[in-house]
C-alpha cells in the first residue's frame, strides 16, 4: 500500500523556519515528481513546489515562495523535504505532499497519491 505521510509542521513565530518531511512508503517513486502544495482556510489548495525525483530538478511557485522555501529529497531515505524559512502569517495553511506520474506538476488534478497533510501556522 502506498503512503505519504507528512510530519514536521506546527506553530512558529513570523521570521522563523521549519522543515517538513514526506516518507515515502510502499513504492519508490523514481520516476515520478513530488510536489507539495498548501490550502489555507477559506482558500483553494496552491502550488508550493515540486522535485523530478530522477534528476532532482526543482520548480517553485512564483513570488509566494521562492527565495524562501526549498525543497529537496533524501533517496536513500526515500524522503521528500520543504524547507520553509522567513515564514509569514501568509503562510499559515494545511501543508500536502503529493506524486506525480505525468503532467502539468503545477495541477492538482494531475497528481496520483496525496498524503494527510500538516499543519503549519505562523504567528505574527
Amino acid at each position: 500500500q502506498v503512503q505519504l505521510v507528512e510530519s514536521g509542521g506546527g506553530l512558529v513565530q513570523a521570521g522563523g523556519s521549519l522543515r517538513l518531511s514526506c516518507a515515502v512508503t510502499g513504492r519508490t517513486f523514481s520516476r515520478y515528481t513530488m510536489g507539495w502544495f498548501r490550502q489555507a482556510p477559506g482558500k483553494e489548495r496552491e502550488f508550493v513546489a515540486a522535485i523530478i525525483w530522477s534528476s532532482g530538478t526543482t520548480y517553485y511557485a512564483t513570488d509566494s515562495v521562492k527565495g524562501r522555501f526549498t525543497i529537496s529529497r533524501d533517496n536513500a531515505k526515500n524522503t521528500v523535504y520543504l524547507q520553509m524559512n522567513s515564514l509569514n502569517p501568509e503562510d499559515t495553511a494545511v501543508y500536502y505532499c503529493a506524486a506525480c506520474s505525468l503532467g502539468l506538476i503545477t495541477r492538482e488534478g494531475n497528481y496520483d497519491y496525496w498524503g494527510q497533510g500538516t499543519q503549519v501556522t505562523v504567528s505574527s
